[in-house]
């Protein structure tokens, strides 16, 4: 009888129609697969049921939190590798069933069954794992959504994002840069792209541990109110204001933006939130930021995008992603951003794509994870750790890879005169 690593081989070769792209180790010890590629470690017979029970992205991702799954060697190069055979394929329950129609798959699926165990159980799916609700984008699914991702504990981002806790793009002068340095220019970036001057009304939508509203207060003299859901997120953000001496030109809310009643505001950030609000909720967000933002105001709105498809009701939410790190995110196309803000009555005035900026950032949070293992695990257990590593990575090439984008758009509300307020050359960000 072949070792457990053939059968695997086999199995796959038969199942794709294409050579294994890594190396394979299985639990008996055996290997398989290109000799110099990075390893695909399958640990016990409960990572193929997983397989089984959620074919594809899901399963995988099950396995890799659990524990069923490993890498040796590259990370990104074993993602990079099976990204063709499963993120950019996604196979599915549906996908799977009208495949079983051909008698070699069956067979190969027949092989895979007998290899999970005699009996092939269930398996429970990882602890932390988000039940999609049926109702999403409410007020409760939002905080909920929120507190299962943000809060994780302080600790544990200190540890990722590193002095500056900003949880978004960074702006990298250079790719040898320090990650501080360059979220220090992303602030400054955002600040200069919204004109702030001292006295500037600042709202800062989904501020985070409250870097930007720091930033823009103690660097242009403006006062700043910042809104979060995360109760973590507030409490550290309000320690930092208070450490810099801004309590009088910082509050930051624990509050729904759309419960925001205490406009105009002279300028808008958002920045790394928007894809929390939904493609239903997202026309409605757009006009809530543009009713509390003053007639010349400016809005900074820093969002991810996917790639527009085909047929964009066929758009579904990834897998893995809203099963355990931000449920209920959606992305949407730049193109479809940009024409929902100008629905709500915006001029949409500049659009800078910062794709390969997140690459660099997140491989930097990685890195910072990795370096910490030891401690991130202590803080929010391995299958989380696991999580954390796995989506950044897998992202990371996602944005190298141009699956995904991300861009600042700056828009105007324009006054009746319809003047924009922004200089002829706007791109030097000087005014």
């Amino acid at each position: 009888m072949q070792d457990a690593a053939s059968r695997l081989k086999n199995l796959f070769e038969q199942l794709s129609g294409e050579p294994l792209p890594v190396r394979l180790r299985a639990w008996d010890g055996s290997t398989a697969g290109p000799p110099e590629a990075p390893a695909l470690v399958v640990r016990n017979r409960r990572a193929l049921r997983r397989l089984l029970w959620k074919p594809g992205e899901l399963g995988l991702a099950r396995a890799w939190v659990a524990g069923d799954l490993g890498v040796e060697g590259d990370l990104y190069a074993v993602l990079d590798l099976v990204a063709a055979h499963v993120w950019e394929r996604d196979e599915d329950a549906r996908s799977l069933g009208r495949a079983l129609r051909d008698p070699e798959v069956r067979a190969a699926v027949t092989g895979l069954l007998k290899l999970a165990g005699p009996a092939v159980l269930v398996p429970p799916a990882p602890p932390r794992e988000e039940v999609r609700s049926r109702h999403r984008h409410t007020r409760r699914t939002d905080r909920r959504a929120v507190s299962h991702h943000y809060d994780v504990g302080n600790d544990f981002y200190e540890l990722v994002l590193g002095p500056s806790m900003v949880y978004s793009c960074a702006y990298w002068p250079a790719p040898d840069a320090t990650l501080e340095a360059a979220q220090h220019d992303k602030l400054d970036l955002v600040c200069r792209k919204l004109a702030l001057v001292p006295g500037t009304r600042l709202l800062d939508v989904g501020c985070g541990w409250g870097s930007l509203a720091v930033h823009a207060a103690r660097e242009y003299g403006v006062q700043v109110v910042g809104v979060t859901l995360s109760q973590e997120q507030a409490a550290y953000a309000r320690k930092r204001v208070a450490e810099e001496g801004l309590t009088d030109r910082v509050e930051i809310r624990v509050q729904d933006y759309r419960d925001v009643l205490d406009g105009p505001y002279d300028a808008i950030s958002s920045i790394g939130m928007a894809e929390h609000v939904g493609a239903d909720r997202y026309l409605e967000y757009a006009r809530d930021l543009y009713r509390l933002l003053a007639p010349g105001g400016r809005l900074l709105n820093h969002q991810i995008a996917r790639r527009p498809q085909h047929d964009e009701s066929a758009y579904s939410l990834d897998g893995f992603i809203d099963a355990y790190v931000f449920p209920d995110g959606e992305l949407a196309p730049i193109g479809t951003t940009v024409t929902q803000l100008e629905r709500a009555g915006f001029e949409v005035r500049d659009v800078e794509s910062l794709r390969e900026h997140y690459a660099l950032t997140l491989r930097a949070w990685v890195a910072r994870l990795e370096a910490g293992w030891v401690r991130a695990v202590a803080l929010v257990g391995p299958g989380r750790a696991r999580v954390w590593r796995l989506y950044m990575a897998a992202c990371a090439l996602g944005f190298e890879r141009n699956r995904l984008g991300v861009n600042q758009v700056l828009a105007v509300r324009p006054p009746e005169g319809g003047a924009s307020g922004l200089p002829l050359r706007a791109r030097t960000w000087g005014a």
